[in-house]
């Protein structure tokens, strides 16, 4: 399962945002359904404080539930709401179908109105469950943001890719899957090199067109390929992508703090970030090893496994314990001090694209226990009493230069202040 964060670079900039992280003992077993349920209605008391200290800005409005903000996407007309959930490992998987429902309603209650699912989720068993729920719960359509992601739709060579057929064939069918009309976003869901770049913006376009999309976007695209598709959406009056979903966290950050910013400027490409707790590695969970029930223990997930235990992990996990001591001192966690409040105050006041991070938040569902996090903000204020620290500097100082695998020191480059703007945003992470 996943949670969006959307926001604008200068949200960031003045939002003191009020999330809770999930921590996960090692050593002990998933927790049962009710303690499961408390830790989803922790994360649903903290949306309702997400905004209590700051007005919304003209790109961002509080109108379903006092503390959900809501922006566009992209330079699109499309209102998110800054938080979204996602069904990635979870629904169709790790969880009933009833501890979807619940999770999807707490979301639903507090002003949510993103939900993000794909067809090879579950290999498309996430897409039906996350419609069932829709049915059930009788929502209007039109109060909700229903995104999937195109690719990989079958065994057979023809259900994969991003060819005119299965754009079309792939859609109609997570439609059916869904139970809906239409979805508002479509993603394609990786580069696919063996298809024109113009089939593709053809067939994105023919399926917004006969209304079985409102949008479409990339996922794990080059800016060189988002480029490509932008001019051929120009030259054949087309329609173009308006985001890309990108990884960004503390160990990968150059392109959406170097190129996606580049992206909106010139022609208003939105980004959704995923993973800013790299899957959990920033979390600290792996320092002892793989936990059981962790996202790495999971068959299929051999590969993280495999990228926590190498060389590389083990020098990221060292770079971890460095900034552990400095989020102790600051009376945070590591995961707060992570994706809080990111580089700092920033400065500069060109428009920065909008974003959404995309994460895993399995930890809902199958960590030890939920433990409430002093806001973000903490970063500037004392851990108890909002008392304001004179140490803060020593952690935007720690953010701002990041950490890639082999221990050298990230620059962040961004025009007009955006990267130093930039924020990690997280809800929970098993």
């Amino acid at each position: 399962m996943q949670v969006s964060f959307v926001c604008s670079e200068h949200s960031i900039k003045s939002r003191s945002a009020e999330d809770r992280l999930n921590r996960q003992n090692a050593s002990s077993p998933s927790l049962g359904t009710r303690s499961k349920f408390r830790a989803v209605a922790m994360v649903a008391r903290s949306l309702g404080q997400l905004s209590v200290q700051n007005a919304p800005s003209s790109s961002e409005s509080s109108v379903k539930q006092p503390g959900m903000k809501y922006r566009n996407l992209g330079k699109s007309g499309l209102r998110v709401s800054c938080l979204g959930l996602g069904t990635w490992v979870t629904f169709g998987g790790q969880i009933t179908d009833e501890m979807a429902e619940q999770l999807m309603t707490l979301a639903y209650d507090n002003g949510i109105n993103l939900f993000d699912t794909a067809e090879v989720y579950a290999a498309g068993k996430a897409e039906v469950v996350l419609g069932n729920i829709i049915k059930k719960k009788g929502w209007r359509r039109s109060s909700l943001v229903i995104t999937t992601k195109i690719f990989w739709g079958g065994k057979a060579e023809t259900e994969r890719g991003l060819s005119r057929k299965h754009i079309i064939e792939g859609l109609k069918a997570s439609l059916e899957r869904l139970q809906l009309d239409y979805v508002d976003v479509v993603f394609a869901n990786r580069p696919d090199p063996n298809t024109p770049m113009e089939e593709t913006v053809r067939a994105m376009t023919h399926v917004i067109n006969q209304g079985m999309a409102m949008y479409w976007g990339t996922s794990r695209w080059s800016s060189m390929e988002i480029m490509e598709a932008y001019s051929v959406a120009r030259q054949f009056n087309l329609i173009p992508p308006i985001c890309e979903q990108a990884e960004y966290h503390m160990f990968q950050r150059e392109k959406v703090e170097v190129q996606l910013p580049e992206l909106f400027h010139k022609i208003g490409v939105g980004a959704m970030t995923w993973s800013p707790l790299a899957c959990g590695i920033v979390s600290g969970k792996y320092d002892g090893g793989i936990p059981p029930y962790s996202r790495a223990s999971l068959k299929g997930y051999q590969w993280l496994k495999d990228k926590i235990l190498s060389e590389e992990g083990r020098r990221q996990q060292a770079k971890l314990k460095e900034l552990q001591a400095i989020a102790e001192r600051l009376g945070c966690t590591l995961p707060q001090l992570a994706i809080g409040k990111g580089a700092g105050e920033g400065g500069g006041g060109a428009a920065g694209p909008r974003s959404g991070s995309t994460l895993c938040i399995p930890s809902l569902v199958s960590a030890e226990r939920g433990r409430q996090l002093r806001p973000a903000g903490c970063l500037q204020r004392g851990p108890a009493d909002g008392e304001h620290r004179s140490n803060t500097g020593e952690a935007r100082t720690a953010l701002r230069r990041g950490w890639d695998g082999s221990g050298a020191a990230l620059h962040h480059v961004g025009r007009g202040g955006f990267a130093e703007e930039k924020a990690w945003v997280c809800l929970m992470e098993r």
